[in-house]
């Protein structure tokens, strides 16, 4: 009864607009993988110093509803279109083990509280699972970096200086998980605080390179 008031009140919208689930049969098939591998000289070029390879499972270009995928994911806080995302990254068949342990990128405590979830936690945990990959929380938000999107490279550098902390011992091989790479900013900054730590390799595994 709570569930049907809750429809009710709050109907749920698909990526299109329409109403009656998050994602529709359509959508979904729509919703498909286009993968794209970036290797170190590839991301040195761009700037990107710390981390050695980038595996996205698709791009806005190719997939245009991604972007509002990820954003109903996030922003209104629907934790269960991390399996539809997950997808994505598990269909493009780009990803192997080599030993190496998942680390979803953290939130600050504050952005987890106002969510409810960390979305990369979600898309770490289904990937564990399905390829059968340990999963550690090797990293912590020390403080809040605001957010992201509207900021131009450099100020994003600015906000997350310092902003990473290694907890415990850390493994060789880390492969990091987030939703989205747009200047790589980020998972550069997540992989530098790692390869001070004891890293020797960290790549990055996410849904889409915006």
């Amino acid at each position: 009864m709570l569930s049907a008031l809750l429809d009710a009140l709050f109907p749920k919208k698909s990526l299109s607009g329409g109403e009656g689930e998050w994602v529709t049969g359509l959508e979904r098939s729509q919703l498909r993988s286009f993968p794209v591998v970036e290797s170190t000289p590839q991301l040195r070029a761009q700037g990107i110093h710390h981390l050695d390879r980038l595996v996205s499972g698709s791009n806005y270009h190719e997939c245009p509803l991604l972007k509002n995928a990820i954003w109903i994911f996030k922003f209104r806080r629907i934790p269960a279109l991390g399996e539809e995302l997950a997808k994505i990254m598990l269909v493009s068949n780009l990803f192997h083990n080599d030993a190496s342990v998942l680390v979803p990128v953290p939130l600050h405590w504050s952005r987890r509280f106002w969510r409810g979830f960390n979305q990369s936690e979600i898309l770490a945990r289904i990937i564990s699972q399905q390829c059968s990959i340990p999963m550690r929380s090797c990293l912590c938000r020390i403080r809040p970096t605001g957010f992201q999107s509207h900021r131009a490279r450099r100020e994003r550098l600015t906000a997350l200086e310092g902003a990473f902390r290694a907890l415990g011992p850390i493994p060789e091989r880390v492969v990091l998980i987030d939703d989205i790479a747009t200047t790589g900013a980020t998972l550069d900054a997540c992989a530098k605080t790692l390869k001070k730590a004891g890293a020797k390799w960290v790549e990055g595994w996410v849904v889409a390179r915006g």
